[in-house]
């Protein structure tokens, strides 16, 4: 297929322009494309989709159009097909008028299945994103300030329970191997179940015994169906089925002392809940809040508003391992060298990084570097100009770990992520009311003893107070342990310590407070319609992250035109 072009010809007495000139406000998304989509989307920009043989395609700047405003308005493919097919509001934005010019009148959904494929398999698969944020950018709309924070995003398939996954993955199993293999492993099912349809077989489900031999005999088949094919070589397919049939067998059932298989009375820490969607995860956003599926997680410029990154992670992820992502820009790290701090890659190019951006981060004196018992080789504080702001991240307590503090640190960025202050059962005295001296290697207690801190393997230790506790007037304040009362050091300790610390100061709480809520407004505008916002309207990782940063996009270019954005000799500007 070629590249479609539109047509550049714009007729200044079509009745669709006219109307929506005179009647939509000017601070609209569809005035905003309108007027810049050429700009934004250049039907160049997606030249290497195409080839230069075949049938001339949608021009893909109308494609990218009705992209975004279906992500905008929450809509099927149908539905966005039809709408930019009858609502002038749409085709105005699309730049081809009404019904009686050269336009494209009309094209088939499977045109944007099409081309969220192709920009999927293609070497730049967030470039409508990128060039609205490019944008924003160029209007100086981005700073060096991000409050990150994350939301659930329900899964599009229904979660199985155990019997459902067996069955399911063995379906599966079955139906990807070669014949012979096939006719191989089915000789070796012995629950009379031919796997041929997704139903549940047909038992008295209020009958224990009959429960239990179902679980049982679909277990056994799982694992004749395993021992079948272990040390064979198999295509890469047939092994990823297997993989996930082991995966649900092992998961959910144990073997008894009598040699049956039952439900195992625990939940797995990594539960795949279902087969058609393996990734997706139980997840909780809070203690009480459970939910299935995935967590979107998203970094905004909290003065401008704007989406400034986004990922997807499976539901059960927690907020700080996808942080990094998120503040890719803001880093100055070399990644090939790794983090200095995890030892692990560090996401971002330096090397998109302005000269003069970096070198004000490096001048930038780390998190603290004035308090006592800072880490050696701290960098100390410069009293010459910088020439910009310091970069500074706010995230709630799910970013508050040490590590991520570390990272920043590491990065020169102010960290702004609030850390949840230590807790003890019943109202018992908190970690935080002993004296943790690092640099002597003790800990004191509020009763006046001192301990040592046993070193472990991989940083941080304990202290047992141990025999002290015996006839200590707080004991029962302090513990019920009957060995007495034991402090955990982790390997972050001297990095949670100071960042509890910093929290305290009412200057530093009052910019938190006024801050950090903004993303979540800006959380409410993705999820406003369920469908393609809080519902995932695709399965997997990879494409509900494409489908996730759409909907930023969109999200963005709203914002974008509320504010004013328009394009100037000088570049982009807002109003």
């Amino acid at each position: 297929m070629t590249l479609g072009r539109a047509d550049q010809q714009v007729d200044l007495f079509d009745d669709v322009v006219r109307f929506c000139e005179g009647s939509l406000p000017g601070n609209s998304i569809y005035g905003l494309l309108a007027r810049e989509r050429d700009r934004l989307f250049p039907d160049e920009m997606f030249a290497d989709l195409f080839t230069d043989r075949g049938r001339r395609s949608v021009p893909p700047s109308v494609v990218a159009t009705v992209m975004v405003l279906q992500r905008l308005e929450g809509l099927s493919d149908r539905e966005a097909v039809d709408r930019y097919a009858f609502d002038v509001r749409w085709r105005y934005a699309a730049g081809v008028g009404g019904y009686g010019g050269v336009g494209w009148v009309r094209f088939a959904h499977t045109v944007l299945v099409d081309m969220r494929e192709r920009l999927r398999t293609s070497t730049r698969p967030d470039r409508v994103f990128e060039v609205a944020l490019d944008a924003a950018r160029g209007a100086g709309l981005i700073g060096r300030k991000r409050v990150l924070d994350s939301t659930p995003l329900y899964d599009a398939v229904a979660t199985m329970d155990t019997v459902t996954l067996i069955r399911s993955a063995l379906r599966g199993l079955l139906g990807v191997v070669e014949t012979d293999v096939e006719a191989e492993l089915r000789a070796v099912l012995s629950s009379g179940d031919d796997y041929a349809t997704a139903g549940k077989p047909q038992i008295d489900w209020d009958d224990r015994a009959a429960r239990e031999q179902l679980i049982d005999s679909r277990a056994r088949d799982g694992f004749a169906v395993l021992a079948v094919l272990e040390g064979r070589k198999l295509d890469p397919v047939v092994t990823q089925a297997g993989a996930l049939l082991a995966t649900v067998l092992g998961q959910d059932l144990e073997e008894g002392a009598d040699g049956v298989f039952r439900i195992a009375r625990r939940v797995a820490k990594d539960r795949v809940i279902s087969t058609v969607d393996p990734r997706a995860r139980h997840g909780h956003k809070t203690a009480s809040r459970g939910f299935d599926g995935y967590k979107g997680h998203v970094a905004i410029d909290p003065d401008s508003e704007i989406i400034t990154a986004t990922t997807v992670t499976p539901g059960n992820a927690g907020d700080a391992g996808a942080a990094t992502d998120l503040i890719a820009d803001l880093l100055t790290d070399d990644p090939t060298t790794g983090d200095p701090v995890t030892g692990d890659p560090v996401t971002g190019d330096p090397a998109a990084v302005d000269p003069v951006e970096r070198a004000c981060i490096d001048d930038q004196p780390e998190d603290g570097a004035d308090e006592p018992g800072d880490p050696a080789g701290a960098t100390e504080p410069t009293d010459e100009p910088t020439g910009e702001p310091a970069a500074t991240v706010y995230g709630d307590n799910a970013y508050g770990t040490g590590e991520f503090h570390d990272r920043l640190e590491a990065g020169g960025i102010e960290s702004k992520c609030k850390t949840q202050a230590p807790t003890a059962p019943g109202g018992r005295l908190r970690k935080d009311r002993f004296d943790i001296d690092l640099g002597a290697g003790t800990v004191g207690c509020p009763g006046g003893f001192s301990t040592p801190i046993r070193p472990a393997k991989h940083g941080g230790g304990s202290a047992c107070f141990g025999p002290v506790c015996a006839g200590c007037p707080l004991r029962e304040q302090c513990t019920t342990a009957a060995t007495g009362r034991t402090i955990t050091i982790g390997p972050h300790e001297d990095t949670l310590t100071r960042a509890r610390a910093r929290q305290t100061d009412p200057a530093w709480i009052g910019d938190y407070r006024a801050t950090r809520p903004k993303v979540e407004r800006k959380i409410a505008h993705l999820m406003r319609r369920r469908h393609g916002g809080r519902r995932a309207r695709v399965r997997g990782t990879e494409k509900i992250n494409a489908d996730f940063r759409m909907l930023a996009t969109a999200v963005n270019l709203a914002r974008l035109a509320i504010l004013g954005l328009c394009f100037t000799p000088a570049g982009w500007a807002t109003a």
